[in-house]
């Protein structure tokens, strides 16, 4: 059975960066759950899962109006309802190597639950100033919200939404007591990659666990 890495986190914190360093440095197959996240949302709309279901009927409007709590708060029932699908797809993966699979669906208190050991598993989440900064440079955005009537409104929902994302991930990392970095833009995406691939005990000098990662700020992107 494959050796699996996951990285979790929330959205515009440098995972899906450091997990394609790392993949290509270590030849490890690269599974980023966002490219699944619509199938597995249709699903669980299909096997009558509420928050799917929900998810799937709602426009943009809808979507990014509602008050950022509640968004947040779905945005973990939904990751909780689509867990089975991709540990499925993670399962059913052919390669002989290992696999880095990175994603906000890696939920700590869902990997605590699934028996993720300390060593496979950390979080990446941002400081609200290098999220709101990185998500404002990003030319998908206007098209996610797109149909909203106020734009600005929605994007500071969506903002909100996912800085509460980050707070209850880095709570929930400290209950399971999980490795957490706090991405500040401090430091160099080549140094955090190297910190994620000590804590997985990747490469001839890595090993260890990952001492210091819990308050480490990190990476410019």
């Amino acid at each position: 059975m494959n050796t699996i890495y996951y990285i979790g986190g929330s959205p515009c914190s440098g995972k899906s960066t450091v997990a394609e360093i790392l993949s290509k440095k270590y030849s490890l197959y690269y599974f980023k759950v966002d490219d699944f996240l619509d199938d597995y949302i249709k699903a669980g709309a299909f096997a009558g899962y509420p928050t799917c279901q929900k998810i799937i009927s709602m426009d943009a409007e809808q979507t990014w109006m509602r008050d950022p709590a509640v968004q947040c708060s779905e945005e973990f029932a939904f990751y909780k309802e689509t867990f089975e699908y991709l540990a499925k797809d993670l399962r059913q993966i052919a390669y002989s190597g290992g696999i880095l699979t990175e994603g906000a669906a890696y939920v700590p208190a869902i990997m605590k639950q699934a028996g993720i050991p300390y060593n496979r598993y950390l979080s990446v989440t941002p400081t609200e100033q290098f999220q709101v900064f990185h998500y404002q440079k990003r030319a998908y955005v206007p098209f996610v919200l797109e149909g909203c009537l106020d734009k600005e409104k929605a994007f500071s929902n969506w903002m909100e939404r996912d800085v509460l994302f980050a707070k209850e991930v880095r709570r929930q990392c400290v209950e399971t007591a999980y490795a957490s970095i706090v991405n500040d833009g401090s430091m160099e995406i080549d140094e955090m990659a190297d910190k994620v691939a000590a804590h997985f005990g990747l490469g001839d000098d890595a090993g260890g666990r990952g001492a210091g990662l819990a308050s480490c700020s990190d990476s410019k992107m």
